[in-house]
């Protein structure tokens, strides 16, 4: 009995090990083995068995696993690009396509008999080195994946990033494209976007704009809210009404030489720049009906009589060269200060005895 199950057990290792498929390498180098040998028929046909025949099932099947990597990233794709996000969609569509082929090559270079664990090893080592190399396009490539995963800004939004406002035009793995107002094309590493504030300008479809206008003291708070206020009624077709919403007429500061409103409206986002334009002209006209005047900065300049005379004095009569010498005061007037500064100039007695 000891002796059967020993044979069996050998007989199943046998089969074990001679149903193990042998290596591309150990094929080949008994196909050569047998060329050398003469045994041509055996080579030929180990070659056809192990190596063509296999190859040519991977081949085709590689090419049909292409045309369903393609079929599945482009249904992908389609389906992001329609619910979420064009941009996207079409990273999500090519991570698809490049997964399912490499996995497909693995596969299929194990079938024929590479050894895939070292082919693997090979490119993690790759890999790693390939990182080192090049850390900067790594942090603009994962940044540009969370530019577009968590999508603070989308294609055709205006923005300000890195200090600079423009439209999105495109949004890579790597960069950025905006287009600024003066028709620049910029294009901005990813990294330097995700590292810095963002600001969406064209996220939401209201906006606010306000215009700072200082009256003159004179004015009456009345006469200048009303006036304020027809400026405001003349843009009743670019304001937008509701809650939180329509218009704001703010007495703020008393100014060092003005009273400072606030006029604040709410427009559409296409309409910022067109209606701060169109306040400010028609608060000036209202204004302007009102006879109400905009202070600017005056300086006002005030002399005691006795600078004047004295001024008027030095002026009326010639100064002896003794007096010259007596080192007489000037008195210097001053701004809003009714006292003389006296300054005594240096005077040089040796230059002129010569």
């Amino acid at each position: 009995m000891e002796d059967t199950a020993a044979n069996v057990s050998t007989a199943t290792a046998n089969t074990t090990v001679g149903s193990a498929r042998p290596s591309l390498i150990q094929t080949l180098s008994e196909s050569y083995n047998s060329f050398v040998s003469g045994d041509v028929t055996k080579g030929t046909s180990m070659l056809v068995q192990e190596v063509v025949i296999p190859g040519a099932v991977g081949l085709l099947g590689l090419i049909a696993v292409y045309f369903v990597a393609k079929l599945i990233a482009g249904r992908v794709s389609a389906a992001i690009c329609k619910r979420v996000d064009e941009t996207l969609g079409k990273f999500i569509g090519k991570i698809m396509f490049y997964s399912v082929m490499i996995v497909a090559c693995v596969m299929i270079l194990a079938r024929v008999g590479f050894e895939v664990s070292g082919f693997m090893a090979i490119l993690a080592t790759a890999g790693f080195a390939i990182g080192l190399a090049f850390q900067g396009t790594l942090s603009n490539f994962s940044a540009g994946i969370l530019l577009l995963v968590f999508r603070p800004f989308k294609v055709g939004d205006t923005v300000n990033i890195a200090a600079v406002i423009g439209k999105v035009n495109e949004i890579d793995i790597f960069t950025t494209t905006l287009d600024t107002p003066d028709n620049r094309r910029l294009i901005i590493p990813n990294s330097t976007i995700a590292s810095g504030t963002i600001e969406n300008i064209s996220y939401h479809a209201h906006r606010r704009i306000e215009v700072m206008v200082g009256v003159e003291y004179g004015a009456n708070i009345e006469s200048t809210r009303q006036a304020l206020t027809e400026a405001v009624q003349a843009m009743t077709e670019m304001i937008i009404p509701g809650e939180n919403r329509g218009f704001q007429i703010i007495l703020g500061t008393l100014g060092p030489s003005s009273v400072d409103w606030t006029v604040r409206i709410w427009v559409s986002r296409d309409n910022v720049h067109s209606g701060k334009e169109q306040l400010t002209s028609q608060i000036k006209l209202s204004l302007n009906r009102h006879q109400i005047a905009i202070p600017f900065p005056q300086l006002h300049l005030h002399m005691n009589p006795s600078a004047q005379e004295m001024i008027g004095d030095t002026h009326s009569r010639e100064v002896s060269s003794d007096e010259r010498l007596d080192s007489p005061t000037l008195s210097i007037p001053t701004i809003h200060a009714a006292a003389n500064m006296k300054v005594r100039p240096r005077a040089r007695t040796e230059n002129l005895d010569r």
